[in-house]
């Protein structure tokens, strides 16, 4: 009986345990700490009807005695690239959906005074966490980071860990069961061992208020409720220091001036080395600090009014067919946006890596990003409504420093009800309560053309409560022109700042056609189109901003036409491999105006 009420116990610890581990806060600016990569090489196991957990394949065993055997081994079979997606390193996974078992040895200490953790960029879609045979957290969103405190779990010298990844599509998952790009699963960024103080920073925000030029915000928290201690913010370009003393929750905040602050802009993307320190620990950063605002119809960029002259992709390397995961990568897609001559970037339609975030601040990009609330959301279920708020949270506690980030995205093309209302307004709640210094947008495809009146209209409650708001209209596409291009007048939320978030229509590279069929697939098609819109936006008087669908073809497994797709959504101003189409040097133009006038 003792010894069953001490099993009991333990099990509840464990539990305990678990739970706290998932809900563990994200360590803020993970790449400017103590971190030794497990990127690599892992053993994999492909699941496809999930009998792995029930097999305990976490546990690694092997046979011991003459009657021992076990129906599944990590060595000596598949191995798979971390980071990366398993669909584009060997055919057999190119379209499977369901459970594969990472795992790798790796080599630890345990060390007094610290506190270690396991950190993983992103996994795609769900995964539960296994260390040393135990199961020690979970997670579930393809796109944001997690982290796990492993600092009693570790062993002095040889660990064991697996990671059970399942990227099936579910009705209560985000996003949910069809949505146009590639569902990619795997471990697809980065996973990281980090080693922190036992006291660390845990967590610091430190940006201009929305409105000042020169008045700062710096809101830090240490990992312990400690109160008292001494908090240092330094900007030494500046000659700046500040001192904080924490409260009894061991954060502290402080508002102060600052003078001769060069802002962030796309012209000059100036960032400056801060330093972060406590007791214990001291955290460096490269910060650049702007101001971002709406005044009536228009926004504002350092107390000027800016055009948004953007352009969206896809996390994903056409070329190679998968997912986008490293610094190369980040390089390549923004140098092609670059050459476009765009000021923003739609980071479509999820929180893309780290790596791009970071490289497009530097280019001097505005930064568009947001959780894939993405048609399809049940709306009415609870559970799917914390997972947005929480997906939110994590985008946003990641990339609270940089200052490219000017809007926060929470939706794109929902269709109005009132449990849709009420479920966005919890991500604005949700949003606002960890950052203001942002702009908030969301994308809706409910723009119609009202017959009688000879306008396009828009009728959507819910964009009183945005900052921004964005339509995505593919005329002369999936919408024929019910008028001349230059006669197309909009009344479409008129006391607001509007983005077109997306327009466009599909085009192979290379294939030539009549310039008014759309089912020529014709580059003269897609070109024309692109003319016929550029034509329009000047008919829009609230017009902010435009951002074409999309900078390169993308794949998607619902474009079912066998030559002209083939598996591919073929709207891309660049195609799969990578050449301009014509419509790229329309819009290339179009953008020189812009930035002329």
């Amino acid at each position: 009986m003792q010894i069953r009420k001490k099993t009991i116990v333990c099990m509840l610890l464990f539990i305990l345990f678990v739970g706290n581990a998932v809900a563990q806060n994200l360590i803020t600016n993970v790449y400017g700490r103590d971190i030794r990569s497990l990127n690599g090489k892992w053993n994999a196991i492909i699941d496809l009807y999930d009998q792995g957990r029930g097999m305990k394949v976490y546990r690694n065993q092997s046979p011991k005695g003459n009657t021992d055997f076990y129906e599944y081994s990590f060595q000596g079979g598949l191995r798979l690239n971390v980071p990366g997606d398993w669909n584009s390193q060997t055919p057999e996974l190119k379209y499977y959906e369901g459970t594969v078992w990472y795992a790798r040895h790796f080599d630890a200490k345990r060390l007094t005074h610290k506190r270690q953790f396991l950190y993983f960029g992103a996994v795609s879609y769900r995964c539960r966490v296994y260390l040393n045979g135990a199961e020690i957290g979970s997670h579930e969103g393809g796109f944001t980071p997690f982290q796990i405190e492993v600092t009693d779990l570790l062993n002095e010298g040889e660990n064991f860990i697996a990671i059970e990844v399942n990227n099936r599509r579910t009705k209560d998952a985000i996003p949910a069961m069809s949505f146009d790009w590639w569902n990619y699963g795997g471990i697809t960024r980065d996973v990281l061992l980090v080693t922190t103080p036992q006291t660390y920073l845990e967590d610091y925000f430190i940006q201009l208020d929305k409105e000042s030029p020169n008045r700062m915000i710096a809101k830090v928290a240490l990992s312990d409720k400690k109160a008292g201690e001494k908090i240092t913010v330094s900007i030494p370009e500046l000659k700046t220091s500040i001192d904080m003393l924490t409260d009894a929750e061991g954060k502290a905040e402080t508002v102060f001036n600052i003078k001769k602050l060069e802002r962030w802009s796309s012209e000059n993307p100036k960032l400056y080395e801060v330093i972060v320190s406590s007791a214990n620990d001291r955290v460096e950063e490269q910060i650049g600090f702007r101001n971002i605002t709406v005044k009536g119809t228009d926004i504002y960029l350092n107390g000027k009014p800016t055009f948004m002259c953007s352009i969206s992709f896809h996390e994903e390397i056409p070329q190679r067919m998968g997912r986008a995961f490293s610094e190369a990568d980040a390089a390549m897609l923004l140098n092609e946006a670059k050459a476009l001559g765009v000021n923003m970037i739609r980071l479509a339609h999820y929180p893309q890596n780290e790596y791009t975030v970071r490289l497009a601040e530097k280019m001097g990009f505005i930064l568009w990003q947001e959780i894939p609330v993405w048609q399809g959301i049940d709306f009415t279920n609870n559970n799917t409504r914390k997972k947005a708020q929480r997906m939110l949270s994590e985008m946003i506690k990641r990339d609270q420093n940089r200052c490219a980030v000017g809007y926060w995205g929470i939706a794109n093309e929902t269709q109005p009800s009132k449990a849709r209302n009420e479920f966005l307004t919890s991500l604005l709640e949700t949003g606002k309560q960890l950052d203001t210094t942002r702009l908030y947008v969301a994308a809706f495809d409910l723009v119609r053309f009202n017959r009688e009146k000879k306008r396009f209209v828009m009728e959507d409650s819910f964009t009183s409560q945005l900052d921004v708001v964005a339509v995505n209209k593919y005329m002369g596409w999936y919408h024929p022109w019910p008028i001349e291009p230059e006669n197309a007048v909009w009344e479409v939320i008129p006391d607001k700042p509007l983005i077109i978030s997306e327009f466009g229509g599909e085009a192979l590279y290379g294939q030539s056609g009549d310039e008014n069929v759309a089912s020529s697939w014709s580059e003269e098609y897609q070109a024309r189109l692109y003319r016929d819109n550029i034509r329009m936006f000047d008919n829009i008087p609230n017009l902010r901003g435009v951002s074409p669908w999309i900078l390169f073809d993308f794949r998607s497994p619902f474009r079912f036409h066998p030559t002209n797709q083939d598996g591919w959504n073929r709207k891309g101003l660049v195609s799969d491999q990578g050449i301009r189409k014509k419509a790229w040097y329309l819009m290339r133009e179009y953008y020189k105006t812009k930035f002329g006038e």
